[in-house]
């Protein structure tokens, strides 16, 4: 079967989207390939759901393991529950693609995309992302695109477009941009601190390239004779929204300009608003426009009341400056900073509050046997540092079923986790695996930043060195026409009723993770860069008042934490130290009580909550590691004794043998007439043999406070002088 390929070129690397030959039933295809990578990506509409007042819209990353030439781990050796790594891309194809679908859709919309081939030199998700758009172009969707992705590094001074596996690691940022050609609509980074100018240019760069795969876009459009389905705005029933504006405009208007209430009494007094419009309207004769227009549509009050809330509240931040809660646009709510919060039980603990915002972040230090195994198409094979986002449902004041963590908390905990790793220890100095749980207590806005500043109390109260302390807020936009107004510090409502969710996280001295969400098509560098440069001043200040909280680590660890110690041996004696069937380092952890990893590249972590424990055990690797040298001294211990010979532990855990002739000048009937068992000797080594084993004896070496009982040498006869 015949497709069409259209390919783009920057930097170098090519990016191949095949459209017409793969999956003909689904609504629209592309195969988008870069390098060995290939993911195939559809778009599917189908008659929503009656009643429904929302997108259903959903977008579902598939990895199979194939695609890296592997077998599943698991007992089914089947793919089974998606990996973190797949929910997180899933969210990086909806976060940019689900503004840019018209407010009034209502049909069921389901974008899959497949990874086929992974070449470890190109990631997957950012071309997932740009076929999601082509997908959807491709199934005549009405959509506001096209959209297209591209992700930048930063290796030395230089930008790299679309950067290896490798070059991430090696770079000082990873930062993916996504866009239209109204501008920026999602960016989403980690960064080594860098400079808020360094990251704004990298967002510019990106988006460069960006516009090229726009262009490649409408081309393939236009050589498939296939006319992009702009929306159009429907009409709407203005008979609510008039009734509205002339009856319940002005008492909205009186409460957002009361800013002593709290969200609470906000919510209950805009409640107390509908419900009195709800119950006139009931009043009016069955003939009324206004009555017949509810009774058609029960939904139509709520969501007309809403809009009317959005638009008062959106006007007044842009006409008088202020904000519901009586805040100017660049001020942060109040903060409190508490460490230590729950016994030393837990290693590390801390509770940061940011207005009605409250989150509680624990930290626990483990051996490097706790790291997390991954199981997906990355090529790393696991996480030394693991952050989890908990948000259950009383935190808003509702009830609901508690479930898994969803797609939110997953991204929440990714998003924390990246702002705090550019700060994390090196593995040689600190070899703990670390896990922080966020808990969310209460929230009213920018939770995940809380998070992020939660979590450095918590490290830091469990002992953790980190190299500068982070912290976080989430910058908000209102537009309206040629009028923006950029908000610092946004609670819940400037959210919901806003047009961007703008996180920045970082230390004084720089970023270290992003993430922006829009919820219109697109906004130009220039405003995004005011977004960051805005955010600066509020990170610093919040890290003021968490240094007053805590400004270094803990100097002691939690007693109850594990105490390691690390050290690299020769990775070609690794074998030695595990010896055969595991025998040799399990006999050393129940020797010893303690527990021991050793990594392929010689690197042996010891855990014990015993300290001297821990250093014996250490002295017996490194004894069993030592190399010996024929000539050597050594003073050691009779271990055990065979007609042979007898063993001597000449360092910690390395034995060598005296053979029986070499215990003494004149010639021995039996081991035990010379040693036994306990006995302290100073041997020497005789030879080491082709088999690696060590020959000892004690022949000509003094020994020191001699109890031994020593045969004496038979005297050899002298010949009578002549």
């Amino acid at each position: 079967m015949q497709g069409q390929t259209k390919t783009v070129s920057f930097d170098g690397r090519e990016i191949r989207l095949t459209t017409g030959r793969y999956a003909p039933q689904a609504g629209g295809s592309v195969m988008i390939e870069c390098g060995d990578t290939a993911v195939l990506v559809t778009a599917t509409k189908s008659p929503g759901r009656e009643g429904a007042d929302f997108l259903p819209l959903t977008c579902d990353y598939e990895e199979r393991l194939y695609a890296a030439g592997r077998i599943p781990g698991s007992f089914m050796r089947r793919e089974g529950r998606p990996p973190e790594r797949a929910t997180l891309i899933s969210r990086l194809i909806d976060r940019p693609i689900r503004p840019l679908f018209p407010s009034w859709m209502r049909d069921d919309i389901q974008i899959v995309a497949t990874c086929l081939s992974l070449d470890e030199r190109v990631p997957a998700d950012v071309l997932a992302v740009t076929g999601a758009s082509m997908a959807t172009l491709m199934a005549e969707i009405p959509f506001y695109g096209p959209m297209a992705s591209v992700r930048v590094g930063l290796l030395g001074d230089d930008f790299v477009l679309n950067p290896s596996f490798r070059e991430i690691e090696r770079g000082d940022l990873d930062l993916v941009v996504a866009g239209t050609p109204d501008g920026v609509v999602m960016v989403e980074a980690g960064a080594n601190q860098l400079s808020e100018q360094d990251v704004i240019e990298a967002i510019d760069f990106g988006y460069e390239a960006v516009t090229e795969l726009i262009n490649a876009q409408k081309e393939i459009l236009k050589e498939n004779k296939i006319d992009q389905v702009i929306p159009e705005e429907q009409s709407i029933d203005e008979t609510i929204p008039a009734y509205l504006e002339k009856n319940a405009k002005k008492s909205i208007s009186d409460l957002l300009k009361q800013f002593d209430l709290s969200k609470e009494d906000r919510d209950i007094k805009l409640e107390e608003i509908k419900s009195n419009c709800s119950e006139k309207i009931d009043s009016l004769k069955e003939d009324n426009a206004v009555k017949k227009a509810v009774t058609a549509n029960s939904k139509l009050l709520g969501s007309s009341f809403k809009s009317l809330t959005k638009k008062l509240m959106r006007e007044q931040i842009i006409k008088d400056g202020k904000r519901v809660d009586g805040r100017s646009l660049d001020e942060i709510r109040k903060i409190d900073a508490e460490v230590g919060i729950l016994p030393k039980r837990v290693h590390g603990s801390g509770l940061f509050q940011r207005g009605l915002t409250q989150v509680l972040s624990t930290a626990t230090l483990g051996t490097p046997s706790d790291a997390q195994e991954m199981d997906d198409l990355n090529p790393s094979t696991d996480k030394t540092y693991i952050h989890h986002y908990n948000f259950p449902p009383y935190s808003v004041g509702e009830t609901r079923p508690m479930r898994t963590p969803g797609r939110r908390e997953v991204g929440h905990g990714a998003l924390a986790e990246r702002a705090l790793m550019p700060v994390l220890p090196p593995k040689e100095s600190f070899p703990y695996v670390l896990r922080v749980v966020s808990e969310v207590l209460s929230s009213n806005g920018s939770t995940s930043m809380g998070s992020v500043c939660g979590s450095t109390l918590a490290l830091l109260d469990a002992g953790v060195p980190l190299t500068s302390p982070v912290s976080g807020a989430a910058m908000g936009l209102i537009k309206e026409g040629k009028e923006i107004r950029i908000l610092t510090d946004i609670q819940g409502i400037e959210d919901f009723l806003g047009d961007m969710d703008f996180k920045v996280a970082g230390t004084e001295k720089g970023i270290t993770a992003l993430q922006m969400d829009m919820k219109i098509t697109g906004l130009p560098i220039k405003t995004i860069g005011e977004a960051i440069n805005q955010a600066k001043p509020a990170r610093v200040n919040i890290l003021g008042k968490m240094t007053d909280a805590i400004d270094k680590p803990r100097e002691a660890l939690s007693p109850h934490a594990p105490r390691l110690l690390s050290f690299r041996i020769d990775p070609e004696l690794i074998g030695t130290v595990i010896g055969p069937g595991g025998r040799t380092i399990k006999g050393i952890t129940e020797r010893t009580n303690t527990k021991i990893d050793i990594e392929d590249g010689g690197i042996v972590t010891i855990a014990s909550h015993d300290g001297v424990a821990a250093e014996d055990a250490q002295k017996i690797i490194e004894g069993l590691t030592r190399k010996v040298h024929e000539g050597e001294v050594f003073k050691g211990v009779i271990t055990r004794i065979i007609p042979i010979g007898a063993f001597v532990e000449i360092l910690p855990g390395k034995e060598g043998m005296i053979h029986i002739s070499q215990l003494s000048e004149a010639r021995v009937e039996k081991v035990e007439d010379v040693v036994k068992v306990g006995d302290e000797v100073t041997v020497r080594v005789r030879e080491i043999d082709n088999r690696g084993r060590i020959n000892l004896t004690l022949r000509g070496i003094p020994q020191n406070g001699d109890t031994m009982n020593y045969p004496q040498p038979t005297p050899t006869p002298v010949a009578p002088l002549m």
